[in-house]
């Protein structure tokens, strides 16, 4: 058994937070609390299928820390969904959320179902019935523990889930809050869906936007003409390569799980869905070079490498071959503490999968929000905000005696709406979390690498929690 193999994901985990732990100062035994799961469920339900038999379904939700109240996090559909993975992704929810300053535990549940087996009315099935057993243990609420997508799962799951939730606890004006992620009519929020992603752009665009450590690393600051390379074209992968593309980075390569492409002046990533979506692969895309194998693209000559799939994809193995310079953790745990003590010897920069990948929970937070206040993101001030603006416009052309085009009086004039609102507080969280991250690595030299800074911040701002609740001294 290889070293990288003989450690589960949870402990994987454990190890990271042992090393940051070492800079931090607070009492053992509260550090032992902080990384214990507060509440693992494990439950087994039957569900008849639609040719009639009855399959009894492998189902959890863990609850990893309440030292802020609702537990957040998502749901995975996988046959590969077990205890352990479930246990590490509730950890890193919890340590995500209070280095992007989201007021959260960290929660995550599964079900261990490849989605694909099964029809649309199973999968409904099966996700009602989940829900109904969360309700009945008290794991879901939105004071509680608030879902939302994850592998496997999408705004279809989760407007199932709150309308499961809804009718158990008929009244409870605030149930919308109960699930995150829901299509924009059930109460969802306008942003959502690619903020995973545009989380991860604007997350590495503030590390290339600091000189020092451009010049570590032998780059030009900004993201403009920087090559990318894309593992994964999920909802993640995706977004990742349109943001990066949009902001003047060539991505030049992607790779799935039937395999990688090569394209040296650039891919874009709607034609290669499309294409994907026409022949059921990514092979073959016009004017790309096929790779022998989808693992080839991670070893490929890049400044960006964006792992946006799955866990344990870079390890003490391939982690040598690796020729990035700048590696951002789009995916959950795609690297193993092997692959990262090659990176800190080789000189590369990881951004760790904790607080990049935090898009997400950062705009469910918005989510959460909006469905408590009961009003959509613009609906009071967009059009106060549009009459002012037009006021000041029209005085200022009065008093110049020119007039601005029709493409500028329109940006001018435009008031933010609930998109532009969404965009703008991942914007501002994502920009915070990496100074707050790099402040405590200049810090402190002897910290080895930025997901040590990561976790030394999680750490201590869930400490300082525990500690003002006055549970430890």
């Amino acid at each position: 058994m290889s070293a990288d193999q003989s450690y589960s994901f949870f402990q994987n985990v454990e190890r990271s937070f042992d090393k940051a732990a070492k800079f931090t100062k607070w009492d053992k035994g509260l550090l032992e609390q902080i990384k214990a799961c507060n509440s693992v469920y494990r439950m087994r339900f039957p569900v008849k299928m639609d040719d009639g038999r009855i399959e009894v379904i492998e189902a959890y939700r863990v609850q990893h820390s309440q030292h802020k109240s609702p537990c957040k996090g998502g749901i995975r559909f996988s046959d590969e969904v077990n205890q352990d993975e479930v246990m590490a992704l509730a950890a890193l929810m919890t340590y995500k959320c209070a280095i992007v300053n989201v007021p959260f535990g960290g929660g995550k549940g599964g079900i261990k179902i490849n989605p694909r087996n099964y029809s649309a009315y199973e999968l409904e099935k099966i996700t009602r019935r989940y829900t109904a057993e969360l309700v009945k243990k008290n794991f879901i609420g939105p004071g509680i523990d608030v879902p939302a997508p994850d592998y496997g799962t999408g705004e279809r799951e989760m407007s199932w889930i709150v309308d499961t939730y809804s009718s158990l606890k008929p009244g409870e004006i605030d149930s919308a809050g109960c699930v995150t992620g829901k299509p924009i009519s059930q109460g969802g929020v306008r942003g959502r869906k690619g903020a995973t992603g545009l989380g991860v752009f604007y997350g590495i665009r503030e590390v290339c936007n600091m000189p020092d450590m451009m010049k570590k690393l032998g780059l030009t600051t900004g993201i403009e003409g920087k090559t990318v390379v894309v593992q994964g074209l999920g909802n993640v992968g995706y977004h990742s390569a349109k943001f990066f593309r949009e902001g003047g980075a060539t991505v030049v390569a992607i790779a799935e799980y039937e395999g990688a492409i090569y394209k040296a002046d650039g891919i874009n990533e709607e034609e290669l869905f499309q294409h994907r979506k026409a022949t059921g692969s990514i092979l073959n895309f016009h004017g790309a070079t096929n790779l022998a194998k989808n693992t080839d693209a991670l070893e490929l000559e890049c400044d960006i490498l964006i792992p946006a799939a799955l866990e344990n994809v870079i390890n003490g193995e391939n982690a040598p071959r690796v020729k990035a310079k700048i590696i951002g953790e789009a995916a959950n745990g795609p690297l193993t503490p092997e692959a990262d003590a090659v990176f800190i010897e080789k000189g590369i920069l990881v951004v760790p999968d904790m607080y990049l990948n935090a898009g997400g929970v950062t705009v469910s937070y918005f989510e959460w929000l909006k469905n408590l206040s009961h009003v959509r993101y613009g609906r009071m001030e967009k059009r106060f905000d549009e009459n002012q603006n037009a006021k000041i416009l029209a005085q200022l052309e009065s008093l110049t005696g020119k007039k601005v085009t029709e493409k500028e009086r329109l940006n001018i004039m435009h008031g933010a709406d609930e998109v532009d609102l969404v965009h703008s507080g991942l914007e501002e969280t994502m920009i915070s979390a990496t100074n707050e991250i790099m402040e405590i690595w200049k810090s402190n030299p002897e910290i080895p690498d930025m997901r040590t800074a990561a976790y030394v911040n999680a750490i201590n701002k869930v400490a300082t929690s525990y500690a003002e609740l006055g549970i430890f001294p």
